[in-house]
């Protein structure tokens, strides 16, 4: 019996597949695909993205980015975080490929991207030296922070915060405000 090889996608090769309305990704070398996220997904992906907007206007020490984007630290890496911080020196460029110290990366978890989110992403952003990495659930109402060094997330129970190097106050976000209902 005779088996097909896998494929082992390439950030090019990702790079060139057709903008159909799906997400591709691939994080060392696995296809990561993810259909166009739900409106609730959305809804608080931008709750979040308008207050940490605000928070950076205030406190210059990066600059909020979100999907899609493109985000490489090898050939065999490609992803495109809901939203990120960018250091601010690698944010002046405006190339891509020149920011490569997220000090931030957010993901809204979706049915679909369960597990690319939880495992195959936090991996890859914990070995980048991601400083936070919140994965958001929506549906349940939770917030997972994740640190390089972490072996469990924290779960935040009330607040988002993130107190980032050169700013004066920290970041926080209630849980009521970004899971409010509509």
């Amino acid at each position: 019996m005779h088996m097909v090889a896998p494929q082992y996608w390439t950030a090019e090769m990702v790079r060139a597949l057709p903008d159909d309305g799906l997400r591709y990704e691939t994080v060392y070398g696995e296809l990561l695909v993810s259909p166009a996220p739900r409106p609730w997904h959305q809804l608080v992906l931008w709750r979040l993205v308008m207050a940490l907007g605000a928070y950076l206007e205030r406190e210059r020490v990066g600059q909020l980015f979100f999907a899609p984007a493109d985000i490489s630290w090898s050939t065999d890496t490609l992803v495109q975080p809901d939203c990120f911080v960018v250091d601010l020196e690698q944010a002046r460029t405006l190339e891509w490929e020149q920011m490569q110290r997220l000090l931030v990366a957010v993901e809204v978890l979706s049915p679909s991207s369960l597990t690319a989110d939880r495992f195959n992403k936090r991996v890859l952003y914990q070995r980048q030296q991601i400083g936070t990495y919140w994965v958001i659930d929506a549906d349940v109402g939770t917030v997972e922070t994740w640190t390089p060094d972490a072996t469990f997330p924290l779960f935040a129970s009330e607040r988002l915060d993130w107190y980032p190097d050169g700013a004066s106050v920290p970041f926080s976000m209630t849980l009521a405000e970004l899971f409010r209902p509509m």
